[in-house]
């Protein structure tokens, strides 16, 4: 998915100076952001007071939204650079199209993990005729330098492991929870896993203690560790636990998002992920006239353009603002 904001804003993230070593339970707000015509989604990361949890570096929760009788989703061809782009879905479908010739429907717990390496350009849509209902997140993880110019490539799994205790089932998006591990590729130590939890259901979610975590709230009422969280916030947890409690008030659908402190102080700039202001210009160039970022075929339309870069210089904040 692309950041469609047209006043895409410079920003500095990663390094460990402000990972919080300990836990915490810092509730973050989501920021109302439209995307395309059609869709408003609620952005999580980058947030005002955190930019990263692990490797994770953007999250936008959208719907449930009713469009039975709208478009839906409606992407046009954007580029990417320096991350992978985690598509996840509880209801609907969306259609996927990159410049590598990918076409792809992505359902409902089905993994749709692009991994833009030096540069690919994708479309998402909602495909003709849709469901009623479309409700998902994106997400992107940003990759390490020694695999940042990897050669782009699309996954697509429909088939992931599940762990699963009285109540709850915790299917894995990405790297490893509780001994289970994800077929989609990684390149940091990470966890990312969608958490079902019925009415009434009290239980603890095994964590990595070297892992900083974040929980984010897709439907439902759940307590996560003694906190009531609604659908579209996110709980940063901080690093140093073993375990999580959770609790459902109702049956609930949760996002758990972890990973190892991501070491790389990175440049994040509309669609792009770099390492300086010289590397997003180059990319923002090359994506303007044309070249290193490829084609997408069958999209009806035109490609998104990019917005203006700001005249100022590029400084390092670390992970919060």
């Amino acid at each position: 998915m692309s950041n469609l904001d047209r006043q895409a804003a410079l920003s500095v993230c990663g390094g460990r100076g402000f990972v919080v070593a300990e836990p915490v339970r810092e509730l973050l707000s989501p920021r109302q952001v439209r995307l395309g015509e059609a869709t408003e989604v609620r952005r999580l990361l980058p947030n005002l007071g955190r930019r990263m949890v692990g490797a994770w570096c953007f999250v936008d929760h959208y719907g449930p939204d009713d469009i039975a009788d709208e478009p839906g989703m409606q992407v046009p061809p954007h580029p990417h650079m320096g991350l992978q782009t985690v598509s996840w879905l509880h209801d609907g479908e969306v259609l996927h199209r990159d410049s590598l010739g990918s076409l792809q429907t992505i359902r409902p717990h089905e993994l749709g993990l692009m991994t833009s390496g030096r540069a690919i350009s994708h479309s998402e849509e909602s495909p003709r005729p849709h469901a009623r209902y479309l409700h998902g997140a994106q997400l992107w993880v940003a990759l390490p330098d020694a695999h940042r110019d990897t050669e782009p490539h699309f996954q697509h799994h429909a088939d992931l492991p599940v762990v699963t205790a009285p109540g709850l089932a915790a299917t894995v998006i990405l790297g490893e929870l509780d001994g289970a591990a994800s077929p989609g590729t990684t390149y940091t130590p990470l966890t990312g896993a969608d958490l079902s939890l019925t009415a009434g259901t009290d239980t603890t979610l095994p964590l990595e203690p070297d892992f900083e975590y974040a929980v984010l709230s897709m439907s439902g009422e759940a307590h996560v560790d003694g906190v009531p969280m609604l659908p579209g916030s996110m709980l940063y947890l901080g690093c140093g636990r073993g375990e999580l409690p959770l609790r459902a008030v109702s049956d609930a659908g949760l996002m758990l998002l972890g990973g190892e402190p991501f070491e790389e102080e990175i440049v994040m700039w509309w669609n792009f992920i770099g390492r300086s202001h010289e590397g997003i210009e180059a990319a923002r160039t090359d994506w303007t006239e044309g070249s290193r970022f490829g084609e997408v075929k069958g999209y009806d339309g035109d490609r998104l353009p990019a917005p203006e870069l700001p005249p100022v210089a590029l400084k390092p904040r670390g992970r919060v603002r």
